[in-house]
């Protein structure tokens, strides 16, 4: 029988450390009030996401990805759908890891916890952290004792706080570093977590770092704070430092980070950390949500004048020892491995697979005889066996030098390279041997409608498929293909990554004849490397159905014109983005509900992806709205835009931009009022009269977001833009029409509105 949660109390007392232990129990208390109607919605809210428990999406199906078979149906006591309160439908608990280093003892926990409170799984985040699935809230606090007994937090894993600290996993190890991150990542985390100058942001606030510029294990350029390593010599000595860049972020429309300092010493991290979160804090918009994180801020103030008042925070900031005290233990930090080093013996007859496994899985590491060994999770998925697995693994090979990854997976350091082929075979018989890490096959996907209220479109389904289809001819690859990457968003926020990927997607929905058609928007240009270094734009809606086949020709197209050594990066730009968009173009027309039901079903999903009714149309064709040719238009204008982009005509791609809101505007405004105005002026006026003072554009997960960006366009319309102001734009745009697409098929199942239509 499972413990209670005063007996796991009990048992836990002095096991704790104190400032952990005090935490949970005034969580606790938090909880037992809420239960009693004690404490406000909205604030329990805060308090609850800052310790790492969010809410959850349920529906009465079961979906399967091939990978792990996740309940959705409803849980015990929530009779209807309608019945989910805080108190009877569990939610998710993230766990939050510091530059994803772990033990074996946190292994097991992690294990335990997930088959006593979760379905038996485990979740590897992009962010380095861990992700349990159906816990109810009463038993959070329990679950956090028992993470606080070794070692783990969860507090500000959510919320409007600093989010977890991410690193490169492989650091110290690394062939190409400058040198290991991980000390000061770690002290940057623990340093930030729970500080006053911290509590008080509009938004979240991500930081990671990275031992090199060129790679892309820690991605510096998409986070609001990034240290990328470096050093300087100085009378004769190595002096060690970081290029600190802010203002980074993806979400709905990306910014890239800007370079603060070219060298930053290292006694100056933690202080000039500490500074920009008192700045942001100070400064950073509080109303409105969607403009509330750092990189609006340095976008409005610009890089100098935002350096400027930092240091002047700064400057008379109170002397901190912690600052500077955990320099001292970094020459003494280094880790240390189980084993002697050793080498693979060349000649020695290897397991089957191994020798696949071993070219995609391991990494020689800079210390000569050792290895990294990457144990890919397709999904980022482990189940609790293998977590047990895994922990047995590390003490026998590697001791606790355990990291995950901000690709989801989890790696093993410091493996001599002698017992390479026999940890394949034990990781082989716990079903953790896939080979593909770090190639095309190796995909990242958000939980997308499986599980997060955000969802639009089955990411996880689709990364399933994908992975699928391409592990059963990687083999046969050629090695340019094999090296791509690929992202999967379930909605528009990026959590996938799809804006950095050579192929990214996220989910969108298209109205056809009264029934919702799952969607991915193609996002291509991205770059991986480099930490990041460029954001793609979408350049076409596909069914969801149809994003295997759109991959293949893609792919297929790159393999067969490429030129010697061209990246896909610098091939999608030769050959431009008109060229991309007429390789998936006719992959968007979608055929009536009656001609082919398929492609109105998500994949791993039976059902259909939403029901109207709308009524057939007349001789077996479909009466198609003006609705939908108008909004049609308003995409193709916004790919115009990227064109005009392309060809360095940044005032039209602008103008293109702001006018394809504008006409998505007017056929709202049509479909709602059988009118609009002719001047720009007087569409503004009367969208934000309609549709925006009355909520009806509002997006229910976004609110008026996407509004903002149409008035904000239109306040702007004419000015001068930089090249990188007129990406965003035209990101804008394209979210704004997605939103016009949404919002109209919301009218459309009004009576009212379908007799017109």
């Amino acid at each position: 029988m499972k413990a209670s949660n005063s007996q796991w109390k009990d048992r836990l007392v002095g096991r704790m450390p104190p400032q952990l232990e005090a935490e949970v129990d005034v969580f606790e208390h938090e909880v037992a009030l809420k239960k009693q109607g004690k404490i406000d919605d909205r604030v329990f809210g805060e308090t609850r996401l800052r310790r790492g428990a969010y809410g959850q999406r349920y529906d009465n199906g079961q979906r399967h990805d091939g990978v792990a078979t996740r309940k959705l149906q409803y849980p015990s006591g929530a009779a209807t759908k309608g019945a989910h309160t805080l108190w009877d439908a569990p939610g998710m608990q993230r766990i939050k890891i510091p530059f994803g280093g772990l033990n074996a003892a946190q292994l097991e926990v992690m294990a335990e916890l997930a088959e006593e409170y979760s379905d038996g799984i485990a979740h590897v985040t992009t962010r380095q952290d861990f992700q349990l699935h159906f816990i109810h809230i009463e038993d959070t606090p329990t679950v956090m004792r028992r993470f606080a007994a070794v070692g783990i937090t969860t507090r500000e894993a959510c919320g409007n706080s600093v989010r977890n600290v991410t690193a490169c996993p492989i650091a110290g190890v690394c062939r190409d570093e400058v040198f290991d991150v991980t000390p000061y990542a770690k002290a940057t985390a623990y340093f930030l977590l729970g500080h006053p100058d911290c509590q008080q942001f509009g938004r979240k606030f991500k930081t990671a770092f990275s031992g090199c510029r060129d790679q892309a294990c820690a991605l510096v350029r998409m986070h609001d704070l990034g240290a990328v390593a470096a050093t300087r010599q100085e009378n004769g000595r190595t002096r060690r430092g970081f290029e600190l860049y802010v203002g980074g972020g993806l979400g709905t429309v990306p910014y890239q980070s800007k370079m603060m300092y070219e060298f930053l010493p290292e006694a100056e991290l933690l202080p000039v950390a500490q500074a920009i979160a008192r700045v942001f804090a100070r400064l950073g918009e509080k109303k409105n949500r969607n403009t509330a994180r750092i990189k609006f801020l340095v976008n409005k103030l610009g890089i100098d004048e935002f350096r400027r008042l930092v240091e002047e925070e700064r400057a008379i900031l109170p002397q901190d020892p912690r600052w500077t005290d955990y320099l001292k233990e970094i020459p003494h930090a280094d880790e240390q491995p189980l084993k002697p080093a050793s080498l693979l013996r060349i000649n020695g007859l290897q397991p089957v697979g191994f020798d696949d496994w071993s070219k995609t899985n391991v990494y020689r590491q800079r210390q000569a005889g050792y290895a990294v060994v990457t144990v890919a999770l397709p999904l980022g998925d482990v189940t609790a066996g293998q977590l047990r697995t895994l922990a047995d693994l590390a003490r026998k090979y590697v001791k606790d030098t355990i990291r995950t990854t901000v690709e989801q997976n989890i790696v093993l350091r410091w493996v001599s390279e002698a017992d390479l082929p026999e940890l394949y075979k034990e990781l082989k018989q716990a079903g953790l041997a896939t080979p593909g890490a770090g190639t095309i096959v190796d995909i990242t996907a958000c939980p997308g409608t499986d599980t997060c209220k955000l969802g639009i479109s089955s990411s996880r389904g689709l990364a399933g498929e994908l992975r699928t289809r391409l592990a059963e001819r990687s083999l046969e690859m050629d090695e340019a293909v094999r090296g791509l990457r690929i992202k999967v968003s379930g909605c528009f926020n990026s959590c996938g990554q799809h804006h950095v990927a050579d192929l990214g997607f996220y989910g969108v929905s298209r109205n056809k004849g009264g029934y919702a058609v799952p969607h991915f928007q193609v996002v291509l240009g991205g770059q991986w490397t480099e930490n990041g270094g460029a954001y793609g734009l979408a350049i076409g809606a596909v069914p969801s159905r149809r994003v295997p086949e759109a991959v293949d020709r893609i792919t297929s197209r790159y393999l067969a014109e490429r030129q010697t050594g061209e990246s896909f990066q610098a091939f999608i730009k030769r050959i431009g983005k008109a060229e991309c968009r007429k390789m998936v173009d006719d992959l968007g027309n979608v055929p009536s509900h009656s001609e082919d039901a398929t492609l109105y079903r998500d994949w791993a999903d039976a059902r259909e992806f939403t029901t109207g009714d709308m009524g057939v149309g007349e001789c077996a064709g479909e009466i198609v709205s003006p609705t939908d040719f108008q909004l049609a238009a308003c995409e193709r204008e916004a790919f115009e835009a990227q064109l005009q982009l392309e060809a360095g005509e940044t005032m039209k791609a602008a103008r293109v931009a702001y006018e394809s809101m504008q006409h998505a505007a007017e056929a709202l405004l049509k479909l709602r009022l059988n009118y609009a105005p002719d001047s720009p002026d007087g569409v503004a006026a009367m969208f934000r009269e309609h549709f925006h003072d009355t909520q009806v554009f509002f997006d229910p997960f976004a609110g008026g977001k996407f509004a903002q960006y149409y008035f904000q366009a239109h306040e702007r319309n004419g000015q001068a833009r930089s090249s990188e102001s007129v990406h965003r734009l035209i990101e804008e745009a394209q979210l704004f029409i997605e939103a016009a697409h949404s919002c109209y098929g919301r009218l459309a199942g009004q009576p009212y509105l379908a007799a017109a239509i």
